[in-house]
């Protein structure tokens, strides 16, 4: 029997934050140092407004405090606040220090346009200052960007080597990594345990465990990098031999190993840990988080909740872990809510919880809801998050809004290739065939690819990478059926295969719709029939796969396999269903079919709760059409309503009048 978790976060086992209260907060500070110290000090405990108090209250203030106060802003996630204050630093104060701040705020709050103007703008460099710039061009994916600011850097340090190796690792480049590597002047315990680290996610365990054997010296995070390693590559029983060796452990340590767990299916295993772990508090908030992301990425949507609510303590990413769990689980009613309920507890969202629920209401084209979490990025100041803007112009666009979704998009400067592709998508979907080409056009004059195929796929494998690794975004379905698509295309059969064997979760549809489409085009037939035994699987009367594997048959000269093919649909009695779409109308979504018919279903909303999937209406009665063809009462199961509303959102053809 599973334990409750109800009982086993108590408060006092949480470090709280009221504890160092009253060394910071007692009294005006005894001299400029240790002013400057108290503000640092209140802006990594996210005290904000107290900093800014005891920093505008400040009689004398030297470049420190200026840089302290700037630095806070920056990690509080407001850019604007921390330019403005930069502004008016009196200029004999501003040193090289001030303007590195600058630089390494915004790339920290991955603001890589900024980061650069102010690079290229600075008086005097240093080799932290092409440090930074240099982290900021890998972290944003630039990978070639960054090799070629790295030949230009006048001086290297082993952080501007660390941060070069990182990026190649990042890319899958090993050799080259390794060849940079035995390059290094000196190499010291982060770069050794970074080269191991490429090699673990490689799958080249056995020369990651060389090069750890062979460490002179070797610190906690070098032994959880290893033992990551072998829990990421399916070896979750070795890890944690090595974990129980290991001479010292940290908090990241028992989540890195909970996450190996869970991350293979196994949660009893991982709650067990977890309770042995409890008998050394306090739990680390962190660790609570990584168990709901778990739990709920292998469905165990009750045991995350009950975690969740037993918590003395929750951070941001508490709330965002479990919005994300709703997300990822298909409850999408549960996560508004949830959503709702941060705010109300005063929680400032992060841009994890802004980009799931963003997904939420692009999925439930919910234009009402979009616009209140518009609303929340704009407070939250990230408004220039790539991967934030990205959402809210995917959920506008999918909502129906180009308005919007072109206001957003013109005044974000760093778009990426996603942002191009929702805009073209959008305007073609809306029978703007023009507009989308203009837009196209507009794409190739910035000198943006437009696509991610050819030679761009190595920039979709380093962005693929960087989701979880960077940005704390796990992929889903979807994400890795654009891997495999964008993979096809290229030519990569194989690849894209390897790609679908290492996921996570079971592939839909989708996935292998995007892998036979793909051997469609390159003429991979043995490929083709496994991709197309799967679909039948999963979508026994889909007409689509038979006609793609009938048209690979065909352009082989295989006329048999074709005839066969036909006659097991008859057989089966499968044919093609006419295409369906949607919008959203003062609060009601109308569903159309291809065939020419009127709107057949309409779907109310409350003004204060999210759609009530049980208040479907049929045009003059209470029963509708599904989007098949057959008669459907209003009384749907939760699931047979997904599956119908998925089939739906799936649809490539919009009303155009």
């Amino acid at each position: 029997m599973r334990r409750s978790l109800t009982a086993l976060i108590r408060p006092q086992q949480l470090h709280r934050l009221n504890a160092p209260a009253t060394a910071i907060d007692g009294g005006a500070a005894d001299d400029l140092f240790s002013a400057n110290s108290r503000i640092s000090q209140l802006a990594r405990m996210g005290r904000l407004e107290q900093a800014r108090k005891m920093f505008d209250e400040m009689l004398d203030r030297n470049s420190i405090s200026w840089n302290a106060i700037v630095a806070a802003y920056f990690q509080s996630g407001r850019p604007e606040e921390a330019r403005r204050l930069f502004d008016a630093m009196p200029p004999p104060l501003r040193n090289t220090a001030s303007w590195n701040g600058m630089v390494s705020g915004y790339v920290k709050t991955r603001q890589l346009h900024e980061a650069s103007a102010f690079f290229d703008a600075m008086p005097e460099r240093n080799v932290v200052s092409w440090t930074a710039m240099l982290r900021g061009h890998v972290e944003h994916g630039s990978v070639g960007e960054a090799e070629a600011l790295f030949r230009r850097m006048p001086a290297r340090n082993v952080v501007s080597y660390t941060v070069m190796l990182g990026g190649l690792l990042r890319e899958g480049r090993v050799e080259e990594a390794r060849h940079l590597f035995d390059e290094m002047p000196h190499k010291d315990v982060v770069a050794r345990t970074s080269m191991v680290a490429g090699y673990c996610q490689a799958g080249r365990l056995s020369e990651a465990r060389a090069l750890f054997d062979e460490m002179p010296k070797r610190n906690v995070v070098s032994w959880t990098t290893m033992m990551v390693g072998y829990a990421q590559n399916g070896h979750v029983d070795i890890a944690r031999k090595l974990f129980e060796v290991m001479p010292e452990r940290n908090e990241v340590t028992w989540t890195a190993m909970l996450s190996g767990y869970l991350h293979a299916g196994r949660s009893e295993t991982a709650l067990e840990l977890f309770h042995a772990m409890l008998e050394n508090p306090p739990p680390p908030v962190a660790t609570c988080n990584a168990m709901i992301l778990g739990l709920g990425q292998n469905g165990e949507v009750a045991a995350a909740e009950e975690l969740f609510q037993s918590m003395a303590e929750k951070d941001e990413g508490s709330w965002s872990g479990m919005i994300k769990v709703y997300e990822r689980n298909g409850l999408e009613t549960e996560a508004l809510r949830a959503f709702s309920a941060m705010q109300a507890a005063g929680q400032r969202p992060n841009f994890a919880s802004l980009v799931s629920v963003l997904a939420v209401c692009a999925a439930l084209a919910t234009l009402r809801h979009g616009r209140q979490v518009h609303a929340a990025v704009l407070k939250s100041h990230f408004d220039g998050d790539l991967f934030v803007v990205s959402a809210l112009i995917t959920m506008y666009v999918r909502c129906g809004d180009l308005g919007n979704s072109k206001k957003v998009f013109s005044i974000f400067p760093a778009k990426d290739t996603a942002m191009w592709n929702a805009m073209i998508t959008g305007h073609a979907q809306h029978g703007l065939a023009w507009e989308a080409l203009a837009v196209f056009s507009d794409m190739r004059c910035a000198g943006v690819a437009p696509t991610t195929y050819g030679g761009k796929v190595e920039e979709g494998r380093s962005f693929f990478r960087s989701m979880a690794k960077v940005y704390s975004v796990e992929p889903k379905t979807e994400h890795y059926a654009c891997m495999v698509d964008m993979l096809g295309r290229a030519g990569l059969i194989e690849e894209a295969v390897e790609t679908i064997q290492k996921m996570p979760m079971e592939p839909d549809a989708v996935v292998w719709g995007s892998l036979l489409g793909a051997c469609r085009t390159h003429k991979n037939l043995a490929v083709a029939e496994k991709a197309a035994r799967e679909l039948r699987k999963l979508e026994p009367g889909g007409a689509g796969h038979y006609v793609l594997l009938c048209n690979i048959y065909a352009a082989g000269a295989r006329w048999g396999e074709v005839a066969e093919l036909r006659q097991a649909m008859r057989a089966r009695k499968v044919s093609k269903s006419p295409g369906c779409s949607w919008i959203e109308v003062e609060g009601k979504v109308h569903v159309f079919t291809g065939d020419g018919g009127a709107a057949v279903a309409a779907m109310r909303s409350t003004e204060r709760s999210p759609p009530c999937w049980s208040d479907w209406e049929g045009g003059s009665g209470r029963r509708g059409t599904s989007p098949t063809g057959a008669s459907c009462s209003t009384t749907w199961t939760r699931s047979r309503r997904s599956r119908a509303w998925g089939t739906i959102a799936r649809s490539s053809r919009w009303p155009t009048g």
